[in-house]
């Protein structure tokens, strides 16, 4: 039995296995479907080639790393905080047209994101397109190879966004807003999380997962819902024999 199932059976809510929609790209038969910046991120489109900057649109490179630096309540200790900064600033690299004034950020770049996957362990691919306000809580053992990961995420340590298969090199996880991912969670494969999804220390998704669901166990499943942000009521405690004595005494 997988170890989620007494989770759901105590919780009272039925294991969903309603898909939700990922935006589809129009193809032509033998044409490859083009990736155009700012467009919604989508598992029919090929994977991201890193080729023009896919920083979050409507606030400056300057902007956002304040933004990230509130988010990391002001503290230039945080490791999760240089890791973001310096996905942002290999992303705003790519704004540089001509590749000969690029080279010398791109050596910048590489070197810093080396060191950061050494020292701290935390490893987000630049071409990864990485929404607002990316909580990276504690470090080490976090590759977040996701195609897209939205605003309010909160992610924890031993982390892994990627490959389900050597034998979909493209199938990569599209990740919503306001998830929130414990510690150990893997989120493998084409799926998508939507948006305020809860997912529980050392849970495997391999599947999509509906808006406002919490996961937990190997593979992921459906425990509770969130109703608008809220967390559901707790179920009220069975009246005691002793409790029941006493009322009528």
């Amino acid at each position: 039995m997988p170890i989620a199932a007494p989770l759901s059976e105590f919780a009272g809510v039925a294991v969903s296995d309603t898909p939700i929609i990922t935006p589809k790209l129009q193809t032509v038969a033998g044409v490859e479907p083009k990736i155009e910046k700012g467009q919604p991120p989508s598992h029919d489109a090929p994977l991201p080639k890193g080729d023009f900057n896919e920083n979050p649109q409507g606030i400056g490179l300057l902007a956002l790393l304040a933004e990230d630096y509130r988010t990391y309540d002001r503290s230039l200790l945080e490791p999760g905080f240089w890791a973001v900064a310096t996905h942002r600033l290999g992303n705003a690299r790519m704004g540089v047209r001509f590749k000969l004034l690029r080279a010398p950020l791109t050596v910048v770049y590489r070197l810093v994101f080396t060191a950061i996957m050494w020292v701290w362990g935390i490893n987000i691919p630049y071409n990864t397109k990485l929404g607002r306000r990316v909580r990276i809580w504690h470090h080490g053992g976090i590759w977040l190879g996701a195609r897209s990961i939205g605003d309010d995420v909160h992610i924890r340590h031993n982390t892994t966004f990627g490959l389900l298969s050597r034998r979909e090199p493209s199938g990569k996880p599209i990740i919503g807003n306001r998830v929130d991912v414990g510690v150990g969670a893997c989120i493998l494969g084409a799926v998508t999380v939507g948006d305020d999804c809860v997912i529980g220390p050392n849970s495997v998704v391999i599947r999509d997962l509906s808006p406002g669901s919490v996961v937990m166990g190997v593979p992921a499943r459906q425990t509770a819902f969130w109703k608008d942000g809220v967390a559901p009521p707790a179920e009220p405690k069975p009246e005691s024999s002793t409790s029941r004595d006493a009322s009528h005494g």
